[in-house]
């Protein structure tokens, strides 16, 4: 569910932020590390539904080309695009479909906030052991999670790079951020240089995953991380496969459809793992975690992610259809906003029973012999 790439996918109505209350059933001490397979979330563990959640809705809803652009922020990557009433990056037009507004920065962060919910306050999983150095972030959308991770690691040099200058002036003094195009050639004075290399929520944003997890492993240190953390862009019930005449089940096969002709697929997390063992990765893990979307489980603490997920879904649903229906698909507005109505109005059921698979998945460059 295409973070960071200016990140990447898709607000329909308000948009939700974190600076508004959570949900009632939100906590504000979360655990440090994360029990396997806690709360029956793994893949093939079922979710048990709340007997007494019987409503329909929840009323809680309410670096590249030799650092080509990388050395200033020129006034052009300022001269944004007005399309469908949304904002879009100038740098590298067209390259990326969804938005950059305050209201795509807003849904990113709450994104950022599910992740952490869904790895218990933690920001990765793989298992890095000496003090980090050198991080990047690429495709660092509003620069959230590079802010976390320099603030929780004083030591570490964070870089976070994304098409659009979209991030906070006021950041930690170990922080940067560069205008930048992770899917050019990454500079070679960059090569061995990071511990760890992040990227989240990139889908539907690379047209080569092959050739960047290439970069990622010659500008990693030997015995450095590389850590994807995606949502899959495919949804399912806990009763089983959508029907036929769902919503939803008609506006993920479009979303495949129109992402495929664009070049850049949305679904291909589970392709991530397989990848990067190819490139050269070792001890490659795909970790999947199942991931309620609505208020709809027992478990207090599934219940609190799903509303989240309820809510960032609601978000989403305009900014990533826009952009594949008017300039793939060629919709007209009026289809797209009726469409798009009917999608929503699927995503506020909670006898569905919905849930998505977010994948995290990890690997290290080999030690040198």
């Amino acid at each position: 569910m295409a973070d960071d790439a200016a990140a990447n996918c898709p607000s329909v109505g308000s948009s939700h932020s974190l600076s508004a209350a959570p949900p009632a059933s939100a906590e504000t001490n979360l655990p440090t590390t994360i029990p396997e397979q806690e709360h029956g979330q793994g893949q093939d563990d079922a979710i048990e539904a709340d007997s007494e959640h019987s409503g329909d809705t929840d009323s809680a809803i309410g670096v590249g080309d030799v650092r080509s652009f990388t050395t200033s922020l020129a006034s052009s990557i300022y001269n944004y695009t007005y399309e469908n009433g949304r904002r879009y990056h100038a740098y590298r037009d067209g390259a990326y479909l969804f938005p950059n507004d305050d209201a795509e920065q807003d849904r990113l962060d709450m994104l950022h906030h599910i992740f952490k919910l869904v790895l218990r306050g933690n920001l990765f999983k793989a298992p890095i052991i000496d003090p980090l150095q050198q991080v990047l972030d690429f495709g660092t959308g509003t620069g959230i999670w590079a802010i976390d991770l320099a603030d929780e690691h004083p030591s570490a040099q964070v870089q976070g790079t994304d098409l659009s200058p979209i991030q906070p002036g006021w950041v930690p003094p170990n922080l940067k951020f560069v205008v930048d195009d992770c899917e050019s050639s990454w500079p070679e004075d960059e090569h061995s240089l990071y511990d760890f290399v992040h990227g989240r929520s990139m889908s539907g944003s690379i047209a080569d995953w092959s050739a960047l997890f290439g970069e990622a492993f010659k500008c990693l240190k030997p015995g450095g991380w590389l850590e994807m953390q995606e949502f899959d862009v495919w949804f399912r019930s806990e009763e089983g496969e959508l029907p036929a005449d769902s919503k939803i089940a008609e506006w993920q096969q479009y979303l495949d459809q129109a992402s495929l002709l664009f070049g850049k697929r949305l679904n291909v997390a589970n392709e991530f793992k397989n990848k990067m063992i190819e490139v050269g990765f070792e001890d490659v893990r795909d970790d999947i975690i199942k991931v309620p979307i609505g208020a709809w489980p027992r478990d207090r603490k599934l219940k609190e992610q799903g509303r989240w997920l309820q809510a960032q879904m609601l978000d989403s649903i305009e900014p990533i259809s826009l952009g594949y229906c008017s300039r793939i698909l060629k919709w007209s507005e009026v289809k797209t906003q009726v469409f798009m109505a009917g999608v929503r109005n699927e995503f506020l059921n909670n006898k569905t029973h919905l849930f998505v698979y977010c994948h995290f998945i990890y690997g290290r460059r080999p030690q040198v012999s």
